[in-house]
């Protein structure tokens, strides 16, 4: 509570230095010349510049992530392949392609015509009437049987593990062809014109179908002819202006994301407050990945309304297009998550009460530990004051790494985001627990000098006692020599005074002994 307080009290002191030094630019500023108009019309200018760039990449963003998968999905023949491809493995698209290559096979082969020619030719044989009446009860039965038989080869044949190649063999004639005719080529096999249908090819898929037949036994199957049919999975009169979003996406799908970022970020470094600049700029963002995300929703029962069930049923119709968003998807919740989570951050580091509080209560919790672990004897010493001191350094450097990660990784996906800001949470709590803030040095180097002299204190005293027990055993060593040489008596009678003034016991007649040389 101590340190808030004072963190406080240093904030009040800041603002008012601060207004200290605009009043006296005023009052020395010269009478022709009004100050604070001028500061205030170039705050609001800059303010006005900073919301028209904030506003301008903020609409870019949605645009920024159409037209980023616009150009993955139109020009990378390899990328839309391994988006679609596993729609081969999806129930309803298999049974929506079962019953299109079966309904082409069967167009393209008179199998009526052949069983009534078979019929007939058997009839010629001159059989009974009554045989050649129930011989005509059968002709519609086979005609029947076959049309189910090829029906079951080409189930069969979609459920298999086949079929996943040829489907994406299908795909990618289907994308070399529809990039074909958006770039206008006269001999693109497939064609965007007026009516504005645009499908999946059929013909590799009937021509496996074919060869199965024939290898089961089917000899009608030799007459199918090649297939040139396609699958539509969408029809508009808009799908004509598909080839100006793919000269677009092929221009601008590059770059126009980086101009989005450089007008977010110019907005940022132009703005006055530049904190309240980034949560501001960061939740606009975040609103218009919501708004984008709530556009595919939107587009979704559009599409669906338009498909189903006249082109495709709803089933398969709503698989294809999940599959079709579903990256676009990823990058506006990723990127929404993103924004989100810079605003917060910002608003954590910012100077208002609540945040100051709950700092002052993290850093509380990281100096207890870290007290903790230097009664302990743990500490990182001359690492940790250097850190300290470098901290707003190591935490801009955290950041940056982190946006570099996101901002450059392909494809942004919801687990990028969110593992990327956890990994940069844990890096800063150990730099919190790592670094030693310059009162816990001062402090613990106080304390240093106080043991220090303590213990100086405590040898001095102990050297100071052995001295005086090493002189006084001298003395008694020599009393006890000359008591050894003197009589009996001077055992009892002479007393070594060492302290002071002799003992009147010790003044008198001193007993005999060898005199003196």
């Amino acid at each position: 509570m101590a340190e808030t307080r004072d963190q406080e009290l240093l904030a009040r002191i800041e603002a008012l230095e601060a207004e200290n030094a605009r009043l006296r630019v005023e009052a020395e500023a010269p009478p022709g010349i009004v100050a604070p108009v001028k500061v205030r019309r170039s705050g609001r200018g800059r303010v006005a510049i900073a919301t028209v760039l904030v506003i301008v990449g903020v609409l870019l963003a949605p645009i920024a992530v159409l037209g980023g998968w616009a150009k993955t999905q139109l020009v990378d023949t390899d990328t839309f392949v391994a988006t679609f491809a596993p729609l081969a493995d999806d129930p309803e698209v298999q049974a929506f392609i079962a019953d299109e290559a079966t309904t082409a096979i069967l167009d393209s082969v008179d199998i009526e015509g052949y069983t009534t020619a078979v019929f007939d030719a058997i009839k010629d044989l001159g059989l009974p009437p009554r045989a050649e009446e129930a011989l005509g009860l059968l002709e519609g039965p086979a005609t029947q049987g076959i049309q189910s038989l090829v029906g079951q080869l080409v189930n069969r044949f979609v459920t298999s593990d086949a079929f996943g190649d040829i489907f994406e063999q299908a795909l990618r004639v289907t994308h070399t062809q529809t990039i074909a005719a958006l770039q206008g080529d006269p001999d693109a096999v497939l064609d965007i014109g007026a009516s504005g249908e645009l499908g999946i090819q059929l013909g590799p898929i009937v021509a496996e179908v074919k060869q199965r037949l024939i290898d089961a036994g089917v000899g009608f199957a030799s007459a199918i002819p090649e297939v040139d049919r396609t699958i539509v999975v969408a029809q508009s009169d808009a799908l004509p202006t598909v080839r100006i979003v793919y000269a677009l996406a092929v221009s601008a799908g590059t770059w126009l994301p980086w101009v989005a970022l450089a007008f977010l970020i110019a907005g940022i470094l132009v703005a006055p407050r530049r904190r309240t600049a980034i949560i501001w700029t960061s939740s606009a963002l975040a609103v218009s990945m919501l708004i984008l995300g709530s556009g595919f929703g939107i587009a979704r029962l559009y599409f669906l309304g338009t498909i189903a069930p006249g082109i495709m049923p709803a089933a398969a119709a709503e698989v294809i297009y999940d599959k079709i968003v579903d990256r676009m998807v990823a990058t506006t919740v990723a990127l929404a998550i993103f924004a989100v989570a810079v605003a917060v951050i910002a608003w954590l580091s910012g100077p208002w009460a609540l945040p100051r509080k709950l700092r002052g209560f993290t850093d509380a919790g990281f100096g207890a530990v870290r007290g903790a672990a230097a009664e302990r004897g743990l500490t990182t010493g001359a690492f940790g004051a250097w850190l300290g001191r470098q901290r707003v350094l190591v935490f801009s450097l955290i950041a940056l790494v982190a946006v570099a990660v996101i901002l450059f990784s392909r494809p942004i996906s919801t687990s990028l985001v969110v593992w990327t800001i956890v990994i940069a949470l844990l890096l800063v709590a150990l730099v919190e627990l790592l670094q030693r803030p310059a009162d816990e040095v001062a402090a613990a180097d106080a304390a240093a000098a106080v043991a220090s002299e303590q213990a100086e204190a405590e040898a001095a005293e102990a050297l100071a006692a052995e001295d005086g027990q090493a002189d006084t055993a001298v003395l008694v060593e020599t009393s006890g020599a000359v008591i050894a040489d003197g009589d009996e008596d001077a055992k009892t009678t002479d007393v070594l005074d060492l302290g002071g003034e002799a003992d009147p016991r010790a003044t008198g007649p001193k007993k005999r002994g060898r005199p003196a040389d």
